[in-house]
């Protein structure tokens, strides 16, 4: 009986471990999340990462076992830098977020983020909540560029910044401006660049992670925070756990409840994006950080983190959504501030058109969402009863080469569509807006429009696009659309929900529902 009962026991304890600790699989998030930024407070871990021109901005996951990650809030609720990034008169794509810092200070129970946008100015943002009210605290007429913040024991804030000739900033005692500032460390030759800081305190040493673009990890250390400092090599071109794609760097590190470091980077997986990875860290005896290999590489797979069991399962990034309530959910960006008028969530969303344009890349209110990895299909449900003759409105595999399947509104009838040819050079400025290949008459109102996007990492991933008149059979329009991979556009494709003019405003579209599974 004793035996019994042991056993019992021990099934119970097997069961309970397992459940309440999940390996690492790597990419932790197979969606794009570049510059990320880690901290813990208490027993959650926040994730924040870049988003160029995409609002609102500077997206945070949370996750209790820095394995599952929710969406849960963005820093920067809107683009408050100017009419570019309202596609009024301007654009600001691949300008805005970048390489920005979060942290949480528990003196006040705030959240701070930071960034330099357009090379010009640091914005500070505060919420007491990741997924409450973020708010503007102050403009530093000064670029932190690739910032890192420190707080530190005695609540000092400082932020680590710079490429190449790397500085550190006291803010005052508020947060608000900048009390001292010096260059603290300048990359030697051999090295070459080093950007993207992070700022650490550890055992009494102060720390800048450093990152070699786009394939190392240095390390900066001094009983200082103004140094002086010493460099180390954490990794160079180490191998990455997604085949084909890149040398994992960049992003943070972070220290759980039970006192063990990881290392969140990020891996180069175009068409895709930048995508998280996570690998243990352990320290010399004299002090200096090292990553956790496998087989001589970043590993596929790690042992689960040793943490409390969550207090509750995280939402998945993958799913239905039926816009219930009366706004978007954390997982929407975008393309751009939108038109608040142009615009509302009830139970459904409503896209009035905002633009009269033949561009889409100058459509405001296009509405994007990550694409899962490998591979995803996302399936929009639209009623297009009210669109006006000349509208546009559909799913978009959107970057800075597109393409969509959509409803095409001319002469009071309508047609499903798939357009390619989309285009941008490397200014961002438009060179192509779209050519239909291919075509079919629609007679009802209402449709589901499917893309599927193969963004493994290389040249050649397609994404395939057809559509439905009833939600159940799908039939296939046009060709595949070969998706570029070239990184320079930095933020990876994504699906993208429009609904644009041509010839005047007044048409809307009903979203219901959207999908990617």
């Amino acid at each position: 009986m004793r035996i019994l009962a042991m056993l019992a026991v021990l099934v119970l304890l097997g069961a309970s471990t397992a459940a309440g600790a999940a390996p690492v699989t790597n990419p932790v998030v197979w969606q794009d999340f570049a510059d990320g930024d880690i901290i813990r407070v208490d027993n959650a871990y926040y994730y924040s990462a870049s988003t160029m021109h995409y609002s609102p901005g500077a997206p945070v996951l949370r996750s209790y076992d820095l394995v599952n990650w929710e969406y849960a809030g963005h820093s920067v609720p809107r683009l408050d830098f100017g009419a570019k990034y309202d596609l009024n008169g301007g654009r600001g794509y691949v300008r805005g977020i970048w390489a920005s810092f979060l942290n949480y200070r528990k003196s006040n129970k705030t959240y701070y983020w930071g960034g330099c946008v357009d090379f010009a100015q640091t914005h500070l943002y505060t919420a007491t909540a990741v997924d409450g009210q973020w708010s503007k605290l102050s403009t530093i007429n000064k670029c932190y560029y690739d910032a890192g913040m420190l707080i530190d024991d005695n609540d000092t804030m400082y932020v680590a910044y710079g490429n190449t000739q790397i500085s550190v900033a006291q803010l005052s005692a508020d947060g608000r401006s900048e009390v001292r500032s010096q260059q603290v460390f300048q990359t030697p030759q051999n090295i070459g660049t080093l950007e993207g800081a992070r700022f650490y305190k550890r055992g009494g040493y102060y720390y800048i992670w450093l990152t070699r673009p786009a394939n190392g990890q240095y390390v900066l250390r001094s009983s200082s925070p103004f140094g002086p400092y010493t460099v180390q090599q954490v990794l160079l071109n180490m191998p990455g756990p997604i085949q084909g794609g890149g040398v994992p760097h960049q992003g943070g590190m972070v220290q759980t409840q039970n006192g063990d470091w990881y290392y969140m980077a990020f891996v180069d997986a175009y068409p895709g994006g930048r995508v998280p990875v996570l690998a243990p860290i352990t320290w010399t005896s004299d002090g200096w950080p090292r990553v956790t290999t496998v087989n001589g590489g970043w590993g596929v797979n790690y042992p689960a983190p040793n943490l409390p069991a969550p207090p509750r399962q995280v939402k998945p990034m993958t799913g239905v959504d039926t816009f219930d309530g009366t706004k978007l959910g954390p997982q929407w960006e975008w393309n751009h501030n939108p038109d608040t008028t142009k615009y509302s969530v009830n139970n459904g969303l409503r896209l009035s058109t905002a633009t009269v344009t033949n561009d889409l890349y100058n459509a405001r209110n296009t509405l994007t969402h990550r694409i899962q990895g490998p591979s995803s299909t996302a399936t929009v449900a639209l009623d297009v009863s009210s669109m006006r003759d000349g509208d546009r409105s559909g799913l978009a595999m959107l970057r800075d080469s597109s393409a969509w399947i959509g409803i095409k509104r001319d002469n009071g009838r309508n047609r499903v569509v798939m357009v390619n040819g989309l285009t941008m050079d490397g200014n961002w400025n438009t060179t192509g807006t779209g050519t239909e290949v291919a075509s079919s008459n629609l007679s009802g109102n209402r449709i589901w429009l499917r893309a599927n996007a193969d963004i493994r990492p290389g040249s050649g991933r397609q994404a395939r696009f057809s559509y439905s008149t009833d939600g159940v059979s799908f039939t296939p329009l046009g060709t595949g659309f070969t998706l570029k991979n070239e990184w320079q556009f930095f933020m990876g494709y994504r699906f993208g929900i429009f609904n644009h003019a041509t010839q005047a405003l007044g048409g809307s579209v009903a979203v219901s529902r959207f999908e990617i599974s």
